[in-house]
């Protein structure tokens, strides 16, 4: 092998065994994807501290909004750096790294995945039944759901990723790369399990909750009691954006894989992007529409967090 050709390698020294460096990634790229990681994790950051912060604001919906932020939060901590690390040369922390690495942003997007439909029902039963809201929701059950979709995710990425992970030195064409190669068979189960069958239950609940909107606001004019709360349809509208940039987000990955492109190609990269984008989105969306995150986070920035009594600020 040629000195030129050996310089293209990521450890020469093994030979024909290396896979090849990737071409360089541009100063502006590298640059934006650094950016985009410190600003998911310093705005999930904020989500978490002001929901853990203000008393007001441990509601049932602001519990799910908090474990969401904490699956952001990973993305951010875990798997932004890993795609910045690969984004900029090979693969050198070694195949255990690399199967924990996967292993963690499987179970991060699962749980992700889990939480916009827990927010999609826990919406349904705000909007159409009202009345038994304050019975069928509360803060202990929708904690005990929380678990059980972290706990849910974690097992599943396990049972999918369990060949790949027991063999972790047997995956992979040379040194040098990170992948995590599941067979056909996998890949469908994953497709069905983590996109179509919870894409078609956010759909048709969120399909059921504006319709009862709409039917509300026009039969009863927001006066009848029974109905609806305004701030119950507001929270709904938000938190339907919320599930609409998640599809958008997620939508172009599953699409790439469902055509069989999820090798190295540039529209899979991007779509992984894109995806990992979301969790930089969430919290602006929550600046946008929530008039409470503002509140507390202007409290947290001024340092008013520091004083006697600030959990209890009304921030509502």
């Amino acid at each position: 092998m040629e000195a030129e050709e050996r310089r293209e390698l990521c450890f020469p020294q093994l030979g024909n065994l290396s896979c090849r460096k990737p071409p360089p990634a541009g100063v502006l790229p590298q640059l934006l994807l650094y950016a985009l990681c410190a600003l998911t994790v310093l705005l999930n950051l904020l989500v978490i501290a002001a929901i853990s912060h203000f008393r007001r604001l441990r509601t049932p919906t602001n519990l799910l909004l908090l474990s969401l932020a904490v699956c952001d939060l990973l993305v951010g901590l875990l798997v932004w750096p890993g795609e910045i690390y690969m984004s900029g040369g090979c693969w050198a922390l070694g195949a255990a790294a690399c199967s924990c690495y996967h292993l963690a942003s499987f179970a991060v997007t699962s749980a992700s995945v889990g939480h916009v439909a827990l927010i999609s029902a826990e919406r349904y039963v705000a909007v159409c039944d009202p009345l038994r809201y304050g019975v069928r929701v509360t803060v202990k059950r929708i904690g005990g759901c929380v678990c059980l979709c972290w706990l849910l995710s974690f097992l599943y990425c396990c049972a999918l990723l369990g060949e790949p992970l027991a063999r972790p030195h047997e995956r992979g064409s040379c040194r040098g790369e990170c992948v995590m190669a599941v067979d056909v068979d996998a890949g469908l189960v994953d497709l069905m399990v983590i996109f179509v069958l919870p894409l078609c239950v956010i759909v048709s609940l969120y399909v059921r909750v504006f319709a009862a909107a709409a039917s509300q606001a026009r039969a009863l004019r927001w006066r009848l009691a029974g109905g609806a709360k305004r701030s119950e349809l507001k929270a709904a509208r938000t938190l339907g954006v919320l599930v609409l940039v998640f599809l958008l987000c997620y939508c172009p990955f599953y699409i790439v894989a469902l055509v069989g492109d999820l090798g190295f190609s540039s529209a899979a990269q991007y779509a992984l992007y894109l995806l990992d984008f979301n969790s930089c989105v969430n919290p602006l969306i929550y600046a946008l529409f929530y008039p409470w995150f503002r509140r507390a986070v202007w409290h947290i920035v001024t340092l008013r967090v520091l004083r006697p009594g600030s959990r209890g600020a009304h921030v509502l």
